[in-house]
């Protein structure tokens, strides 16, 4: 592309740096996804991004479908490329949007795996028989008792632990939203073990919760290789990873509540919507609820 239209993301990802404070993970995503568009760009010989129209971006959108790319992932580099002409167009760099109007193909929702209770117990209440055991099993309780996304739980601080009132603080939620969680009894009580072992060789000026052997914050990737550890060690052949156990938690908390607007919450999900997928709601429930709740939807007596 010419070097006025480079110059012009260089700046949007300056902006996107400095001025919307926008998390590592988004702006790597979003690098990665304007990347495939600069591809599409060089193919077809267009230079300035005020050149590319509405056809230009469903014809990328579609030649990425046909590659094999999913909905979820389409979506989000439309929304990459919309994210940066709404910038240009701030800026009076462009006059239209040309993937305002591109809609992403639509794909069947999958419901996700979740684990029963007696699989959970099984999980959970194996022999521990190390420290790091008692640090893993602490990782998992806390998964299931409070529903939590892995980079929630990598997070942690002991800090944003209340234990005498069983709850805890999630500072870097979703969207950079926080919230307040209860904590199961068994989970606190996992984690005031796990305290205990963590006091000691961990350096005084690391807050993570959760940390290696080295005393540094534990990352993504070693939970969840750890989770894997623990099943094989265990014997449970199934693939086991760590939002199994959020999803297991929301599905077992409205099985029992039935309560879809407090698993909501929970959960931290923004659209209601989510919520619904994510625990195996089905419209029958949904309609069996509205029909006994609302004023105006019971039927009149004959």
């Amino acid at each position: 592309m010419h070097a006025d239209a480079e110059l012009m993301l260089d700046a949007f990802f300056q902006q996107l740096t400095v001025e919307v404070r926008a998390s590592e993970h988004t702006i790597s995503s979003y690098r990665r996804d304007i990347k495939q568009l600069v591809s599409y760009c060089a193919d077809k010989a267009i230079e300035q991004w005020t050149d590319l129209e509405h056809a230009d971006i469903r014809a990328h959108i579609a030649n990425r479908h046909r590659k094999g790319m999913g909905s979820a992932s389409l979506q989000r580099e439309l929304s990459a490329i919309r994210s940066f002409y709404a910038y240009l167009l701030k800026n009076n760099q462009a006059s239209i949007n040309p993937a305002q109007q591109v809609q992403a193909p639509k794909q069947a929702r999958k419901l996700p795996k979740t684990l029963d209770v007696d699989q959970l117990s099984g999980l959970l209440d194996a022999g521990i028989s190390s420290r790091l055991d008692i640090r893993d099993v602490a990782m998992f309780e806390l998964f299931y008792s409070s529903g939590l996304r892995l980079s929630e739980l990598a997070a942690l601080d002991v800090s944003d632990l209340d234990l005498p009132d069983n709850m805890l603080t999630v500072r870097l939620g979703k969207g950079g939203k926080s919230r307040l969680l209860p904590i199961g009894s068994k989970a606190v009580a996992a984690i005031e073990k796990w305290l205990q072992q963590r006091a000691i060789k961990t350096p005084v000026a690391e807050t993570a919760l959760f940390i290696s052997t080295h005393g540094t914050r534990l990352s993504q990737r070693n939970i969840e290789l750890r989770l894997e550890r623990w099943c094989k060690k265990k014997g449970i052949p199934e693939h086991i990873h760590p939002h199994m156990l959020r999803h297991s938690f929301a599905s077992h908390l409205l099985e029992s509540s039935q309560d879809l607007r407090a698993v909501q919450e929970l959960l931290g999900h923004a659209n209601i919507s989510t919520t619904q997928i994510y625990t195996h709601l089905d419209f029958l429930h949904l309609a069996e609820i509205y029909d006994k709740a609302h004023p105006r939807a019971k039927k009149k007596p004959l």
